[in-house]
């Protein structure tokens, strides 16, 4: 294994982490300035629209189980897909499901930041 690879692996987990805890400041450690993220409804977040889920309560993951990660890593990028059995609350409105995520991570002088990614909800089957 790589030392990125580890590095990734390692980058994901307290991504993780910081989801379900809603560790703000942890997420805007690892989230880059300028993210793009494409959600479940298709639009567009920025690194502040997703911290400030989290800031403001808005959403609150319960749970966040992976259940396959695939990580292509290179010496300054990395693309990682994670398949993920998650619940929790989205602005009032519950949810469970299994998603997909795809994430793009860049290697800065402060090390791993999320760059770009997508999650999509999966239906059962």
């Amino acid at each position: 294994m790589s030392d990125e690879q580890t590095e990734i692996e390692h980058a994901e987990n307290e991504l993780r982490l910081a989801m379900l805890r809603s560790e703000v400041l942890k997420l805007e450690e690892l989230i880059d300035d300028k993210l793009l993220f494409i959600g479940p409804d298709g639009a567009v977040y920025s690194k502040e629209d997703d911290v400030s889920l989290h800031r403001s309560g808005a959403q609150r993951i319960s749970r966040l189980d992976i259940v396959e990660q695939s990580i292509q890593a290179r010496p300054d990028v990395a693309a990682v897909s994670v398949l993920a059995l998650m619940s929790g609350v989205f602005k009032g409105q519950a949810f469970q499901g299994r998603f997909r995520y795809l994430r793009v991570w860049s290697k800065t002088p402060g090390g791993w930041r999320v760059i770009a990614g997508s999650v999509a909800a999966l239906t059962e089957g």
